[in-house]
C-alpha cells in the first residue's frame, strides 16, 4: 500500500509541476491559452460525440440484423 501512495503521490507532483512549466514557458498570453484551451477541448468533445453517434448507429444496425428472422433452407 505504501507503495502505491508513493506512485500517486509522485505522479501527481509530477502532473503539477508539468502544469505549472507549461503555463510559466507558454508561448502564448493567459487568455490565448485559454482560448486555444477551449477549442481544442471542444474540438475533442464532438469528435468524441461524433465517434459515439457512428458507432452507436453501426451497433444498432448489427443488433437489428441479429433480431430479423433467419431462412434456414
Amino acid at each position: 500500500m505504501q507503495r502505491f501512495f508513493s506512485f500517486v503521490s509522485g505522479a501527481f507532483c509530477g502532473a503539477v509541476a508539468g502544469s505549472v512549466a507549461v503555463l510559466l514557458l507558454a508561448p502564448l498570453s493567459g487568455r490565448e491559452l485559454q482560448h486555444l484551451s477551449r477549442a481544442r477541448a471542444e474540438a475533442m468533445v464532438d469528435e468524441v460525440r461524433k465517434a459515439y453517434e457512428e458507432r452507436q448507429a453501426e451497433l444498432k444496425a448489427r443488433l437489428e440484423a441479429l433480431k430479423a428472422p433467419r431462412l434456414v433452407p
